[in-house]
């Protein structure tokens, strides 16, 4: 090992163990620490991870939080193993809004802000500020999670207030918000519709609008993330005997989007 480059045991081990161990790895020393907090380390990490063995379900109850193995082979569900909010919350308080490669953007209920945190390391970032950016209001907005071409994570948050609609990016990189244009048909700003959490796939975030009643108008709108430019695009056919609610299912996040991997669910009520 003493023989190795510090770049083939960083790129080439470190980049296949769990994230807690390589968490634990950064204390080693300042040049590990740089070389395991850059872009490049945590791209083919998360590539290395996302195989049917580190699939994981996050249990939220009251207080408490676990997570247990998905056994892929028999259907099955490993041990739970405790995990520890690391912020301070109350009973039912913690909403789990949109996730990606094992970060979750969420909401703190009795006060609205919103947070990222890896339940994996315990690592957690606020992202409400004190000029009101930040802060998630439950059947009104809608949050999006994404990562664009230059590996920086960013949350994409859609407020509705008062007939106005906002769009809002916050990056982790630069650990702000800005604000960006968003010209959209009037009525989508109504109550009336939902709008469902954004769902990444192929460089965009897609989200279904639905409207809360029987023959009502169903919509898709696309968000292109690295040219931040907005469309619509139309709805599967759907029964007009019921309410519809879309949900957007992407069973492999690697390929470029079209219909064959991005599926609008149709439910009827």
């Amino acid at each position: 090992m003493a023989d190795l480059p510090t770049h083939t045991i960083v790129f080439e081990i470190l980049t296949r163990l769990p994230a807690k161990d390589v968490g634990r790895s950064k204390s080693v020393c300042k040049q590990w620490y740089a070389l395991l907090s850059t872009q490049d380390f945590v791209k083919i990490h998360c590539s290395r991870s996302v195989v049917s063995s580190n699939q994981r379900v996050l249990l939220i109850d009251d207080l408490t939080c676990s997570v247990r193995p998905i056994i892929s082979n028999n259907n099955d569900y490993g041990p739970s193993s405790t995990v520890t909010f690391p912020f301070h919350h109350q009973n039912n308080d913690v909403s789990i809004l949109s996730h990606l490669n094992g970060l979750l953007c969420v909401c703190l209920n009795h006060t609205y802000e919103l947070l990222l945190w890896n339940p994996t390391t315990t690592a957690f970032k606020r992202l409400s500020t004190p000029d009101s950016h930040g802060f998630y209001i439950n059947n009104l907005d809608a949050i999006g999670l994404y990562v664009d071409a230059d590996d920086d994570y960013k949350v994409l948050h859609i407020k509705r207030r008062s007939g106005v609609l906002g769009v809002y990016v916050y990056s982790r990189e630069v650990d702000s918000w800005r604000n960006i244009p968003f010209i959209t048909r009037q009525e989508y700003l109504s109550p009336h519709f939902n709008w469902s959490a954004g769902t990444f796939c192929g460089g965009t975030l897609y989200f279904t609008v639905c409207e809360c009643w029987i023959g009502g108008t169903n919509v898709v709108i696309c968000f292109d993330v690295n040219s931040e430019q907005f469309k619509e695009i139309s709805f599967p056919p759907v029964p007009s005997n019921g309410m519809v609610q879309g949900v957007l299912v992407n069973p492999d996040q690697k390929n470029v989007w079209n219909w064959k991997n991005i599926f609008v669910h149709c439910l009827a009520c």
